[in-house]
């Protein structure tokens, strides 16, 4: 059974807002028309990545179900955050497309090797740099399409974040292929191990 302390948490307050703020940046981007707002609130978004991360560690607040929440709020929120600029044109259509098939084939993995009982892998540093990046670059080219005396600073920012997140988010795919291998042979393991002390007490 799960336990109420470890869903009602200051550290999954948080994401569960984050989260929330999905939909406020769809309306703000398609139906307010204000890009520069939507920009901004993407923007901090990608910011407090880490604000749920470190309150649970902080606050002894660590549970399996903040593990999983946690990134499947942050995949979430890029996933739509870039589909919709997609939608809105803000972003080249290649630079978004690379993207979001990254995003996609991390998410199927993940799906996959968790269907087939790995344990759960975590975030490489580079993979963390890559993510900071890439967050910085999309609100920046939203930015860039804003109708604001600075947007060609946000678009010069958007590729100066943009270029390296890219190349660095493909580059930790070949890093993850070892981990995802160890992952599956422990998580096996310890499925086997389960069962044999199952055994032994029956």
């Amino acid at each position: 059974m799960v336990d109420r302390r470890d869903i009602f948490t200051w550290a999954n307050l948080v994401t569960v807002v984050r989260l929330i703020c999905i939909p406020v940046f769809l309306w703000l981007l398609f139906t307010k028309d204000d890009r520069y707002l939507a920009a901004l609130l993407l923007g901090g978004l990608g910011a407090t990545d880490w604000v749920d991360g470190f309150l649970a560690r902080r606050l002894g607040q660590v549970s399996e179900i903040g593990k999983i929440l946690d990134p499947a709020a942050d995949r979430l929120l890029f996933l739509v955050a870039v589909i919709a600029m997609l939608i809105d044109k803000s972003v080249p259509l290649w630079f978004g497309v690379a993207a979001l098939a990254r995003e996609v084939l991390v998410a199927v993995t993940a799906l996959v090797l968790g269907a087939m009982g790995a344990r759960r892998i975590n975030v490489t540093w580079l993979g963390k740099c890559a993510t900071f990046a890439l967050m910085f670059a999309f609100p920046s080219f939203l930015a860039s399409h804003a109708d604001i005396s600075s947007d060609r600073i946000f678009g010069a920012f958007a590729w100066m974040f943009g270029i390296p997140g890219l190349v660095l988010s493909y580059y930790t795919l070949s890093q993850y292929a070892p981990l995802a291998r160890h992952a599956l042979a422990d998580g096996r393991a310890r499925r086997s191990s389960d069962s044999d002390t199952a055994s032994q007490i029956r």
